[in-house]
């Protein structure tokens, strides 16, 4: 097992003559074992962990400069949406969100200032696909770099640098970790520059994670193949249940067929993920929190990615930083919500779900 260096600074035998590790704000052992493993995952020759994925989405903004223009899926995390549109707008960074699941759309967002194409994909939180090697042809044909937000797919499920993305973002504390007990980011990439400058970033801001976060993340990598495959299949079970279900109006997975995007899910993954978005028919905040608090195995929490199951509501939870407005307009309605699928005995979770939906009978 990769020890844990909890460690401050290092011996040098002279001054700069160090061993490959100076100051544990810049590089450590610990760090330095998960970064490679985490590259290795995503085919890529670089690997830089920070302290949290908002972390690396705020380093990977900071190579852009005043007047650089970012064309964003319109339907992405709250928090990246926060700081995107308060925290680098300010500072003369243009965002444009569009729907990439039209790629035409995407393109047609693009100008001659447009530096980076962000995606996610499956998005947060309704689950719309979007087609990576189209879209990094797309980006690449106006000179602009692609990242790709990973989290809800992990690498076991989707490799997007395979696809022609530049980067691949990754909140670790999701499925990397997977086990909701700890915080952590990472961005992988083949790019020599974009590495320099994202290792400058942690160097110079001081966005490092901690040996013990590394080491715990270490330790959920050696399990993402079977988290996720149980994953996967416990959220196509229930998928099917809640599309049954005469309360549930729309259920959001990319494993089932009715899925909009589900050919090019099975295209670019491998499988469809342990996320799943659900509208209720009446479209009722009340009846939403209903189901919410209706729930005993699953867990009413903010997250996702763990070995436990949990539900939220995302207009009022996760991605309540969007506006009103645009969460209607996009299709985030005040019924929806989304479900980590944990690795639990289907049986409970399915009759989980029913006893919380019987509620509103």
């Amino acid at each position: 097992m990769t020890p844990i260096y909890q460690t401050s600074t290092y011996a040098q035998a002279g001054p700069g003559e160090h061993q490959g590790h100076e100051y544990s704000r810049v590089s450590n052992p610990t760090r330095s074992a998960l970064e490679g493993n985490l590259a290795a995952l995503e085919n890529a020759a670089h690997g830089i962990a920070f302290s949290s994925g908002v972390a690396g989405i705020d380093a990977i903004l900071k190579g852009l400069r005043p007047g650089d223009h970012v064309v964003s899926m319109d339907d992405l995390y709250g928090g990246t949406y926060r700081l995107f549109t308060q925290v680098f707008e300010p500072f003369g960074i243009d965002f444009s969100f569009v729907d990439m699941t039209d790629v035409e759309a995407a393109a047609r967002a693009c100008t001659d200032d447009t530096k980076l194409m962000w995606v996610e994909t499956p998005t947060n939180p309704l689950m719309r696909i979007a087609d990576i090697a189209a879209l990094s042809d797309v980006a690449h044909a106006h000179g602009a770099d692609v990242v790709v937000d990973n989290t809800f797919a992990s690498p076991y499920l989707q490799q997007p640098l395979d696809l022609g993305a530049d980067l691949v973002l990754h909140s670790a504390t999701k499925y990397l970790g997977g086990h909701s007990d700890l915080i952590l980011g990472a961005v992988c990439t083949n790019d020599d520059d974009w590495a320099e400058t994202l290792r400058f970033q942690v160097k110079s801001g001081g966005a490092s994670p901690g040996p013990m976060d590394c080491f715990l993340t270490l330790r959920g990598t050696k399990t993402l193949h079977l988290r996720m495959e149980r994953h996967c299949a416990n959220a196509q079970h229930l998928a099917d249940f809640l599309a049954e279900h005469p309360r549930v109006g729309r259920v959001r997975y990319p494993g089932r067929p009715d899925h909009p995007g589900h050919e090019t899910a099975a295209r670019q993954m491998t499988d469809f993920g342990g996320m799943i978005s659900f509208e209720l028919v009446e479209d009722d905040l009340d009846a939403a929190v209903a189901v919410l608090k209706g729930t005993e195995v699953f867990t009413l929490a903010e997250s996702l990615g763990g070995v436990e199951s949990l539900i939220e509501h995302p207009a009022t939870m996760t991605h309540a930083s969007v506006p009103p407005e645009q969460r209607r307009a996009i299709g985030l309605t005040d019924s929806l919500l989304r479900i980590s699928v944990g690795v639990e005995e289907v049986d409970d979770l399915r009759e989980d779900l029913a006893r919380a939906l019987a509620t509103l009978d």
